[in-house]
C-alpha cells in the first residue's frame, strides 16, 4: 500500500482517467492531479468556493468535471486552467458523470439531476422524480442513466426523452453511491442500511445483498466485472467476488471514513478518506502472482533479479514485502 497526502481535508472524491491520471477531490477546496506511476502530485486546481464533492473525467477529450458549492466547473486537463462553470442548481452539487459522449450529468441536493452539453456550456434538461438529495450517479456503457438518492431509492433514465424507466427500491436507508459494471447489465448500489445490493437492470431485480461491513458504506467501484471494491465508514474496504458474491478480502489502512474508491483497470485500487489520504493498493490474485513467479522462476533467475522485477511489477517493496493484496 502506498499513501498519497497533500490534501489538508477530507478527500471526498477520486477517479481515474484513461491515461492513469488520478484526481482528488476535497472539503479543503482543491483538486490534485496526481502521476501514480511517479506518486507525485503533478497539480492543483483551485477555483471552488466550498467543498468539492465529487470528480469525473471525460476521456474523450481529457476535460475533468468537479463540482463542490452549487456549481460545476470544467478543467482543461494539459493546461490545467478552468474553462467553465455550470450554474442551474440550487443546492450544492454532489455527484458529476460522463456518458461516453462527453454529456455531462449532475445530481445536487435540490432533488434535481441536470444535463449539460459542455460544447454551448448550457443546460439541456432538468431530471426531476427523487424526494430527496441526490447522491450519485453514473452512465453505463449503453448511455442509461442511474441516479442514487437520499430517498433510499435508484431511478433509470433514458436520457433521449427525459423519462424515468423505472425505480429500484430495497435499500432501508440512504443511496450513497452507485456503479455499473463494464457490460451495463449490474448495478451495485451501497448504502447507509451497511450493505450493498447488485442489481439486474433488465429483470429490475437485485440478488441477496452483500453484508459485512459493520457501518454505512459510502462507495462502490467495479474492477474488470469480477471484483467489486466497497468503502465503508467502518474504515475498511471489502472486496467482493461478484460470482460467488462472498467477501474475499477486507483492506485497512485508513483511519477515518473511506468515501470514495476507484479502479485503474490494472488493478491498481484508489482510496479516499476522511483522514485526509489516498492509499493505492495492487490487488492481485494469488494465481497471478503464482504464474508469475512459475514464469520467473522458469528460466533460473536468481533471487535478487527475481525479486527486482517483482518490486517493478508493484507486488513487493524494495525489502522484499506484499505492497499490493493478494487474494
Amino acid at each position: 500500500m502506498i499513501k498519497l497526502e497533500g490534501h489538508t481535508n477530507w478527500v471526498i472524491s477520486i477517479a481515474f482517467n484513461n491515461a492513469g491520471m488520478l484526481a482528488s477531490g476535497s472539503w479543503d477546496r482543491i483538486i490534485k492531479l496526481w502521476d501514480v506511476s511517479t506518486m507525485t502530485c503533478i497539480g492543483t486546481l483551485e477555483g471552488h468556493t466550498d467543498s468539492i464533492n465529487s470528480v469525473a473525467f471525460n476521456n474523450t477529450d481529457g476535460m475533468l468535471a468537479s463540482c463542490g458549492d452549487n456549481t460545476i466547473k470544467l478543467w482543461d486537463i494539459p493546461t490545467m486552467t478552468c474553462i467553465g462553470t455550470l450554474e442551474g442548481h440550487t443546492y450544492a452539487v454532489l455527484s458529476v458523470a460522463f456518458n461516453k459522449d462527453g454529456m455531462l450529468a449532475s445530481g445536487s441536493g435540490d432533488n434535481t439531476i441536470k444535463l449539460w452539453d459542455i460544447s454551448t456550456m448550457t443546460c439541456k434538461g432538468t431530471l426531476k422524480g427523487h424526494t430527496n438529495t441526490v447522491s450519485s450517479i453514473v452512465f453505463n456503457c449503453d448511455g442509461l442513466l442511474a441516479s442514487g438518492s437520499w430517498d433510499k431509492t435508484i431511478k433509470l433514465w433514458d436520457i433521449s426523452t427525459m423519462t424515468c424507466k423505472g425505480t429500484l427500491e430495497g435499500h432501508t436507508n440512504c443511496v450513497s453511491s452507485i456503479a455499473f459494471n463494464g457490460d451495463g447489465n449490474m448495478l451495485a448500489c451501497g448504502s447507509r442500511d451497511n450493505t450493498i445490493k447488485l442489481w439486474d437492470v433488465i429483470a429490475n431485480k437485485f440478488n441477496r445483498p452483500l453484508k459485512g461491513h459493520t457501518r454505512p458504506v459510502y462507495s462502490v467501484a467495479f474492477n474488470n466485472d469480477v471484483m467489486l471494491a466497497s468503502g465503508s465508514s467502518d474504515n475498511t474496504i471489502k472486496l467482493w467476488d461478484i460470482s460467488t458474491m462472498t467477501c474475499i478480502g477486507t483492506l485497512k489502512g485508513h483511519t477515518n471514513i473511506i468515501w470514495s474508491v476507484a479502479f485503474n483497470g490494472d488493478g491498481l485500487l484508489a482510496s479516499g478518506s476522511w483522514d485526509k489520504t489516498i492509499n493505492l493498493t495492487h490487488i492481485y490474485t494469488k494465481k497471478f502472482v503464482k504464474t508469475a513467479l512459475l514464469t520467473l522462476n522458469r528460466y533460473n533467475l536468481i533471487d535478487d533479479v527475481i525479486d527486482n522485477i517483482m518490486e517493478k511489477l508493484g507486488v513487493i517493496d524494495n525489502k522484499g514485502k506484499i505492497t499490493g493484496c493478494v487474494i
